[in-house]
């Protein structure tokens, strides 16, 4: 596996590189907006493509690159479904996994730090976000966040998992760089405490100031969804209610590029085919299966997916591979829903 931990010291946050090796997928977690030079030269150097970008939670003391990780390489853009972010690519919930190959996460919803704090668990280890800092817990008195939930996160969850479990936060402002579950059980001063009460008690009487860029960071974090309208005017794309009459049409092939989990939990549009976005640039080059079916068939490549991010990036792709009849179902199955757009569970 390949594991890189990167520093941003203005900010004191810690992103997170892993791939496995065989086709080099990779994912990051935790990007800061002004190291995407330096995250683009390393996934380059170490030959890696990059497939999803991931934010443990609506940060307030920097301002997160996920969109332009997006931009600049395509990949998935993934958040908890609680968040409060315009658009991502992909919503968590608890119990989900995150997945690329060869790699699998466990999303853990940990509210308390935020109402939208998520760890991610692998075998040995736990990237915590700001819900279990090194010798410390992420504060509780903004964004909705509220110390019994902490506890309930922190206690009940995180310190229940192996001891041996490694530590990876978001932030650390002393130095410090992994720990373990067992170290910060007996040695993180937060954790001593006798009672939910008691943790409360010291949660809300800590006095911190606010951090320097919560009024810049946190408005620019929930707007992160990629502009859509573009690919509307050049008519690349369909609304909802014009793709309902879709359903069916003999010249219409409807393209799911939504991963097999969220299909099963959200549903899908009658009579899609199922083509997830991670095998697109395959299968829109010449001998890939949807360049293969519009020229044998002659059929229109309807893409959609969850919030239209996807299937933007999709359609941009098939375009510049000569599939120029391809579009989108703009704002993808959230706006086929509210359209009452038919639904197969």
């Amino acid at each position: 596996m390949i594991f890189r931990q990167v520093f941003d010291a203005v900010s004191g946050t810690y992103t997170y590189l892993l791939a496995s090796r065989r086709g080099g997928e990779a994912l990051i977690i935790d990007p800061v907006l002004e190291k995407v030079d330096h995250y683009i030269r390393m996934i380059r150097e170490l030959d890696l493509k990059l497939v999803k970008a991931v934010d443990t939670h609506l940060h307030a003391d920097h301002i997160t690159a996920l969109g332009a990780l997006r931009d600049r390489t395509r990949c998935v853009t993934v958040m908890g479904e609680q968040s409060n972010v315009d658009v991502v690519s992909m919503r968590l919930s608890d119990g989900d996994t995150l997945r690329i190959e060869g790699l699998a996460l466990q999303a853990l919803y940990t509210p308390g730090h935020t109402d939208d704090s998520y760890c991610f668990r692998m075998e040995d280890r736990v990237f915590t976000g700001d819900t279990l800092l090194i010798r410390g817990t992420g504060r509780t008195d903004f964004q909705n966040g509220c110390p019994r939930a902490q506890y309930e996160s922190i206690f009940n969850r995180l310190l229940t998992l192996p001891e041996e479990t490694l530590v990876y936060p978001a932030h650390d402002y002393k130095g410090d760089t992994v720990s373990t579950i067992g170290e910060e059980k007996r040695c993180n001063p937060r954790l001593q405490v006798r009672s939910m009460d008691e943790y409360v008690d010291l949660m809300n009487n800590l006095k911190l100031s606010n951090p320097k860029m919560m009024d810049i960071a946190v408005p620019a974090n929930q707007v992160q969804g990629m502009n859509q309208r573009d690919i509307l005017e050049l008519g690349w794309a369909v609304m909802a209610e014009q793709a309902k009459g879709l359903v069916g049409a003999p010249d219409i092939v409807l393209v799911d590029l939504r991963e097999k989990t969220e299909q099963l939990r959200h549903g899908q549009i009658p009579g899609a085919l199922h083509a997830p976005y991670e095998d697109l640039d395959e299968a829109i080059q010449p001998g890939g299966v949807l360049h293969a079916l519009t020229a044998a068939t002659g059929r229109r490549l309807v893409f959609y997916c969850a919030f239209g991010e996807r299937s933007a990036m999709a359609v941009k792709a098939a375009h510049a591979a000569g599939l120029d009849t391809a579009c989108h179902l703009h704002g993808g199955l959230d706006a086929w829903k509210k359209a009452g757009g038919p639904i197969l569970q």
